[in-house]
């Protein structure tokens, strides 16, 4: 990652802040021996995956076992309901008694076969009064209502119990009378083995909804570390750049998905972080010596001025000229550090500018302050969107620049604001017929502080072009400065222009 980054503990500081405050602002857990530690994302993904696959496999197991049990409940209830509407078929078709439903038939053809061969049905005979004559197995119980039904004269006549429980084994029972009062017959089903199945149905469901959500839970810690090894490592970083200031350390920005991209706009941020950090060092290391040579001269002249009875009147002028030159060049100085500090903060609106009037009243000013001739010309269309009060400023620094560098004002000084056919940019020069411009110097012209071997000896601050250069940047133009055919320089900045159309907005 591209920018120093070793001094920007040393350049911050750690001055301590109301972290504390925030923090309880903010709802953060409280650190001491009694704070429960807080829950990690990898327990909390875990812990997710575990609950989704345990709400899915108990909805999933409980449809499925309800179904089921179903299924198998109508099933055998259909069987039983089949059973019986045989029994009264037999019953009303034929004239039948309680001998042609014993047991000992040895063709096993009888209708008792028929009876028990589909389903296994229990059958007991009855005789007149309800008399037990061939028992079933087991024996079924004979109540009042059996008996009343054995005594029936209608064959066919049904009284149905739908639950008995015989040995602790729960039966669906139904007797249904042979007619003519000869008896009845009894035929039971056992439905207990089948809720014993569905019972073991159920806890088998259970046993595999459990075993489901602890595979889930094991996967899901596995993939959560998977999916937040690399966020461990992040907040890391982020943990040890907070507690050391430092800003050089390597960030891990692997991988293509959304974990990457926040290691990359990461690592970008701790680059311009560091980079920012680094401006506002040498903006202080280059303020103070810069500041350091005219509150040195002002020193200076103050101790005389306790001398000044004994001083000519010559030398009181010139003291008092040089009192006011330095507490101007100072002051200059001071406001264009503000100046510079602010600027990129500023919160004037974005508006259409005509930059071909922004430097009609740059040039206005500058006649007024300097005497000197400025002439402006412009071609093609010079409407820019921007903050005027800024570009006003630039405008101004370069006229000032051309100023202070042809101090004999022999030629006028030149602003020329124009754009080409098709050209997305407006371009501004000031030219000027002062000592011209070394091929090194046009390189270094527009950084802070910077002053030509030639200007050195000129008042200045060295940063009104390092401002016009801002300026430039923050409307998406850059600046330029070369040596001007025939003596001189040139000086100037290109603007984005304006879309035709645009309108006046902050």
């Amino acid at each position: 990652m591209n920018g120093p980054r070793g001094d920007a503990s040393e350049a911050r500081g750690d001055a301590p802040g109301p972290r504390g405050d925030a923090a309880e602002a903010r709802g953060d857990a409280p650190e001491g021996p009694g704070a429960r530690p807080p829950r990690s994302l990898r327990t909390k993904l875990a812990l997710s995956f575990a609950a989704v696959a345990a709400g899915v496999t108990a909805l999933v197991g409980f449809l499925s076992y309800d179904a089921a049990a179903r299924l198998v409940r109508v099933d055998q209830q259909a069987v039983f309901d089949e059973v019986v509407h045989d029994l009264r078929q037999q019953v009303t078709q034929q004239t039948l008694r309680p001998g042609d439903f014993t047991s000992g038939d040895p063709d096993h053809d009888g209708p008792r076969d028929d009876l028990t061969r589909p389903a296994g049905t229990d059958v007991q005979v009855l005789g007149p009064g309800g008399a037990v004559v061939d028992a079933g197995s087991p024996r079924l119980p004979v109540d009042a209502a059996a008996r009343r039904t054995a005594d029936t004269p209608k064959a066919g006549t049904r009284a149905e119990d739908d639950e008995v429980v015989i040995d602790g084994d729960v039966y669906r029972m139904a007797t249904v009378a042979l007619g003519g009062g000869r008896g009845a017959v009894q035929v039971a089903q056992e439905f207990s083995d089948t809720e014993d199945l569905l019972r073991e149905l159920q806890k088998r469901t259970v046993l595999f909804a459990l075993a489901v959500v602890a595979a889930a839970g094991l996967f899901g810690w596995w993939l959560a570390r998977r999916i937040t090894s690399r966020l461990v490592r992040l907040a890391g970083t982020a943990e040890h750049v907070a507690s050391t200031g430092r800003l050089d350390v390597a960030v891990p920005v692997e991988g293509g998905d959304e974990v990457g991209s926040l290691g990359r706009s990461f690592d970008r941020m701790l680059g311009r972080l560091a980079r920012s950090v680094e401006d506002q060092r040498r903006l202080v290391q280059d303020a103070g010596h810069e500041l350091r040579t005219p509150l040195t001269s002002l020193r200076t002249n103050i101790s005389l001025l306790r001398r000044i009875d004994e001083l000519p009147p010559a030398a009181r002028e010139e003291l008092v000229a040089d009192l006011a030159d330095e507490s101007r060049e100072l002051t200059d100085l001071v406001n264009e550090l503000v100046d510079l500090a602010a600027g990129k903060e500023d919160e004037e609106p974005v508006v259409t500018v005509a930059l071909a009037d922004t430097a009609e009243d740059a040039a206005t000013l500058a006649r007024r302050r300097t005497g000197r001739t400025v002439v402006v010309r412009t071609e093609g269309d010079t409407a820019v969107r921007g903050r005027a009060a800024q570009l006003q400023r630039a405008l101004s620094n370069l006229v000032e620049n051309a100023a202070k560098f042809d101090p004999e004002g022999s030629t006028a000084i030149e602003i020329v604001v124009s754009r080409g056919a098709g050209s997305p940019a407006v371009r501004v020069e000031v030219l000027d017929r002062g000592p011209g411009l070394a091929a090194d110097d046009a390189e270094r012209v527009f950084d802070r502080f910077y002053r030509a071997p030639a200007a050195r000896s000129l008042p200045g601050s060295g940063l009104g072009l390092s401002i016009v250069r801002d300026v430039a940047a923050a409307h998406g133009g850059v600046v330029f400065a070369a040596a001007r055919e025939g003596g001189g320089a040139v000086f100037g900045f290109t603007v984005r222009g304006a879309e035709p159309g645009a309108s006046d907005s902050p």
